[in-house]
């Protein structure tokens, strides 16, 4: 497989094959987050994606594959449609394709082109909420409202294919923490996707938002405040039937719940660490990455 440049991936596709067909993110504006800076986005040629899905006939029992970088979602609707008969001829054993896309992207498809795509075997979307805040999502450039990010949400979910949301766990700073969690719990309520990933911020050089902290004006929550967050989400959202999970590396607590099954027990278990105050319960900084 041919790769360029920086690839990302949902911690949940770690065991899938990956196969880059867009370079870089669409959007590419999102004030934490320095991935692509500098990258020109472009989708790859038919040639160069058909050539990789050729040598992927090689490899032993796929079954799942996830398409990168970070938007291939906006990949126009004939040329999505064609990769995914591709990979259905090529990999006998594949049950399940997952993608990143933004909010413009899904609604920029209507809820037949979706189902088009689940037909032709789009699984997993996965959308990177972050934040129910209205004036965060402004803050931090995402390029859609609460509004759309939600009817974006709902729409891949009426199409039959499951969604996971992102949110991050710091985003409002440290005057907005329980107002970013609280807003946040809402939007995650109102989408009711059937899995959500918490991450905890980390500002890394090159992200705007990390020019704004090394100045003095954003300040970030202490880890226990990152985990006050975690509580008030998972405390003031419901769900139908949500895999939650902060089991990525950047954060302090791991923690996996079926909501809304195990919402008391896994609230309980955060007040219990902040109560301790203990950073000995806590992920060391030195092992928390991207």
């Amino acid at each position: 497989m041919k790769y360029e440049g920086i690839i990302i991936r949902p911690p949940s596709e770690a065991r899938s094959l990956l196969l880059q067909v867009t370079v870089g993110c669409s959007h590419n504006r999102c004030t934490f987050c320095p991935t692509y800076k500098g990258v020109k986005f472009r989708i790859k040629s038919p040639g160069e994606i058909a050539e990789d899905i050729l040598e992927a006939r090689y490899y032993r029992h796929v079954e799942r594959v996830f398409l990168c970088d970070g938007d291939a979602l906006v990949i126009p609707q004939a040329r999505l449609l064609d990769i995914l008969r591709q990979l259905r001829e090529s990999l006998p054993a594949l049950g399940r394709v997952g993608l990143y896309g933004n909010a413009k992207s899904i609604l920029r498809k209507s809820p037949e082109q979706l189902r088009e795509l689940r037909e032709e075997g789009l699984g997993i979307v996965y959308l990177g909420v972050e934040s129910g805040h209205r004036e965060v999502l402004r803050d931090i450039d995402k390029g859609a409202s609460y509004e759309q990010m939600t009817e974006a949400g709902r729409r891949v979910k009426d199409a039959g294919i499951a969604l996971s949301v992102t949110v991050i766990l710091g985003l409002g700073g440290r005057d907005r923490s329980v107002e970013h969690a609280r807003e946040t719990a809402r939007i995650l309520t109102d989408i009711d996707p059937d899995y959500v990933g918490a991450l905890t911020l980390m500002l890394v050089p090159g992200a705007p938002l990390h020019d704004e902290y090394e100045a003095g004006n954003f300040l970030l929550p202490d880890a226990f405040g990152f985990l006050n967050e975690l509580g008030i989400m998972i405390a003031n959202s419901t769900f139908t039937n949500c895999f939650f999970t902060s089991n990525h590396a950047s954060n302090y607590l791991p923690i996996r719940a079926r909501l809304p099954q195990d919402k008391e027990r896994t609230v309980a278990l955060i007040e219990k660490v902040i109560g301790t105050a203990n950073p000995g319960l806590l992920r060391p900084e030195y092992a928390r990455a991207l």
